[in-house]
């Protein structure tokens, strides 16, 4: 005697839907958790960074305190932007945008010698963060 069960078309692809879905998630986030763990780390790093190259550059706490602070305008300023445009555009090829424009301007804050230089990158480098979040966002919405 044989079970069979019988599934109706809109299940089987809810089934099939499911199945997708966990499968991209499981694909996808060992390199968002990758990607954000080093986003932190980008965040903080000047913080790390302070106690060597406050000899090599002459900066003050005060240069340092500031430059983390741009950091963070940049990003307030570009996270709701870039959310529209990862929304409106390819939420792949933003992301790929984010990343090549994020490691230019960590290689170039390893060039800097003033601090004009330092608060300039400092800014970039959070306008070229700030669309990670919201681009991951996307991606898992649609």
């Amino acid at each position: 005697m044989s079970l069979s069960v019988s599934v109706s078309p809109g299940e089987e692809s809810a089934t099939t839907a499911s199945r997708a879905r966990r499968k991209v998630f499981v694909r996808l986030l060992p390199w968002l958790l990758t990607l954000y763990v080093v986003a932190y780390i980008d965040r903080v790093n000047v913080s790390y960074a302070t106690l060597q190259m406050s000899a090599d550059l002459g900066f003050t706490p005060a240069v340092y305190g500031l430059g983390a602070g741009i950091f963070f305008l940049g990003y307030f300023l570009l996270e709701v932007p870039g959310a529209v445009i990862a929304q409106r555009w390819s939420v792949r090829r933003w992301i790929c945008r984010i990343m090549v424009t994020w490691g230019a301007v960590g290689v170039a804050m390893g060039f800097m010698d003033t601090k004009t230089e330092f608060y300039w990158l400092r800014f970039l480098l959070g306008a070229a963060e700030a669309g990670v979040f919201p681009a991951v966002l996307v991606c898992f919405h649609k």
